[in-house]
This record gives C-alpha cells, sequence and structure tokens, in this order.
C-alpha cells in the first residue's frame, strides 16, 4: 500500500513539476532572456519600405511610428485630428529623415474610412502594420451606468474591433504576395485578467489578442509574423497617467521593450513590469479567483471614486470618452 501511495506522489509531483516547467521556462524567455540577451531578430525594413501606424499622434502610436522611423520606414500615420497628424509627420521627417504619408480617419465611422485608406495607401508597399487606435471608458464605471451606453458601446465596439478586422483586411493580401509582413496588433492586460468596471473595452481588447493568436497561426507559412501586445499602465492621454514611473512607463520605453519582442513572443505585455503584474494577479488567481476579483473590482471603484471628486471639484462631468 506504502509503494502504491509513492508511486501516486511521485506521479503528481512529476506532473505538477513538468506543468510549472511549461510555463516557468517561456515566460522568462520571453521576458527576460530573449528580449534581454537575444532581442528581436525581425529585420522590419526587409518587410516592406513602409509601416502604417493607427492612432498615431498620441501614446504608444505616436512611439510605434517614431521607432517604426527610426529604423528606416516611411511611415502612413492614420489618425483623427489631421492638424495633430502634420505635427508628428514634422517630428518624424525632422528626427529620422524618411517619408511620412498622412491620413484623417474617425475610427467609429463607418465603410467609406477604409475605403480613403485603401486609396490613399495604393502603390505603397505596407510592410509593418501596427493597429493601435481605440478608445476605453473615460472612468471605469458599471455597465448600465455607462453615460449614453448605447453610442459609447456602438463606438467601443467599433473602433477597438472592427479596425483590427478592417485594416487586416486590407493589407494581409499586399502581405500574402510578398510573402512577408508584420502586424501588430495593440491589445490591453485587461483582456486576460478580471477586469470589472472596463466590462466592453477589456472583452473588445480580448477579440483583438484571440483575433491576433489565430491570425498568427493561419499565416505563418506565409512568412507573416502577428504580435498581440497587452500593454499594463502606459504614461498617456488615455490612461490619465500623467507622469511615468517604474511600472507606468513612458510610451517611448514602452516600445522600445516591446519591439525587442517581435519574433520572441506571440502574445506579450511588451514591457518586464507589466509581465511581472499579470504574473502576480495570476497568482492570486490561481489561489482565490474571488479574491482577485474582489481586489480588482475594490480597486475601479477607488480609482471611479477619485475621478469624480476631481470633477466635482473642478465643476466638471465626468462623463465622455478617450482614444489613444
Amino acid at each position: 500500500m506504502a509503494n502504491a501511495y509513492d508511486i501516486f506522489s511521485g506521479v503528481c509531483v512529476f506532473v505538477v513539476s513538468v506543468q510549472l516547467l511549461r510555463k516557468v521556462f517561456p515566460w522568462i524567455y520571453e521576458n527576460l532572456l530573449g528580449p534581454k540577451l537575444f532581442g528581436s531578430a525581425v529585420k522590419l525594413r526587409e518587410m516592406g519600405s513602409w509601416a502604417l501606424v493607427t492612432g498615431a499622434t498620441d501614446g504608444i502610436g505616436k512611439a510605434y511610428a517614431k521607432a517604426l522611423a527610426k529604423k528606416g520606414l516611411n511611415v502612413v500615420l492614420v489618425s483623427r485630428t489631421l492638424s495633430k497628424l502634420e505635427d508628428v509627420a514634422k517630428e518624424i521627417e525632422s528626427e529620422s529623415k524618411v517619408q511620412t504619408k498622412v491620413i484623417a480617419a474617425d475610427f467609429t465611422g463607418g465603410a467609406e474610412i477604409y475605403e480613403t485608406i485603401a486609396k490613399q495607401t495604393t502603390g505603397l508597399e505596407i510592410g509593418v502594420l501596427v493597429n493601435n487606435v481605440g478608445m476605453s471608458y473615460a472612468n471605469p464605471e458599471r455597465f448600465l451606468e455607462l453615460p449614453e451606453q448605447e453610442k459609447l458601446v456602438a463606438n467601443l465596439i467599433t473602433c477597438n474591433i472592427f479596425s483590427v478586422t478592417r485594416m487586416c483586411s486590407l493589407f494581409l493580401p499586399g502581405m500574402v504576395e510578398r510573402r512577408k509582413g508584420v502586424v501588430i496588433n495593440i491589445s490591453s492586460l485587461s483582456a486576460v485578467i478580471p477586469a470589472p468596471m472596463l466590462t466592453v473595452y477589456a472583452a473588445s481588447k480580448a477579440f483583438v489578442d484571440k483575433f491576433s493568436d489565430d491570425l498568427a497561426t493561419e499565416y505563418a507559412k506565409h512568412g507573416i509574423l502577428v504580435q498581440s501586445v497587452l500593454p499594463g499602465p502606459v504614461a498617456t492621454n488615455m490612461s490619465k497617467i500623467r507622469r511615468s514611473t517604474w511600472m507606468a512607463c513612458s510610451p517611448k520605453s514602452f516600445v522600445s521593450n516591446a519591439l525587442s519582442t517581435l519574433g520572441i513572443a506571440r502574445h506579450t505585455t511588451g514591457y518586464y513590469p507589466h509581465s511581472l503584474l499579470q504574473l502576480s494577479i495570476d497568482m492570486l488567481g490561481f489561489v482565490s479567483p474571488a479574491v482577485s476579483r474582489k481586489i480588482t473590482l475594490k480597486t475601479m471603484e477607488n480609482i471611479r471614486a477619485r475621478a469624480v471628486k476631481r470633477a466635482v471639484s473642478k465643476g466638471e462631468s465626468s462623463k465622455g470618452e478617450s482614444s489613444k
């Protein structure tokens, strides 16, 4: 009987050890060894002479546009406000001596957006596509209490989901034909951890992550690399974090780290401290999912309460929307 118990215990320890190793070694390689020691081996300039970045006038999108330009790619900048696009284009041309093209487009609109983008990029060899444009809540809020709920939800889904699928449908054919290309889809850490009071936003970003994963599998044989980037807190207008810290880094720092994971990780938080944050939340969820959800909900309630207090003190409404 003792021998049987020892064998059973040994098998259990072996199975648990193998599962831990399957999780631990990839995590260490994708977040530490790969990016820090080796860096990305993907030669972006060889993918095509142009990169296209949506939501390119601020935050992560602007940082991607500048980083790609520094690697020698000409950049198509797509965002809502023409004047901001022109300012960013001038910065990039001055700093990196590459060509730029600007396209004003509101991604909460309809099919005409993509007709315009297709027409204005005719003849351009788009080798890198960064689907960054997105929108979230102004502040964490319960689903039934979202301001102008019907409009906000429709805009959010159109901007966060439809834009990614349509932009891929526009530029993947050229990549397939050339048998090379890179697609970087910006998801969110909220897609893979509890995110109460960001319900629709988090769900839309979960779509982006799943879409990216399966798209990567479908088109790997065509030489196309698809990466899902799941940022945690980054100091941007959208996050309303004004000062960068070790955890809430600057967009420039985030993108520099995220690009080093290209070709190493299919899914990445892009920034090592965000990986630690995800790991901590996952471990807490493993021990007690209920506690993990409760802590997250309390955190979101506190963020909302502070936002409402600030708005009241300024005589402003807490209603509104943000976009990358």
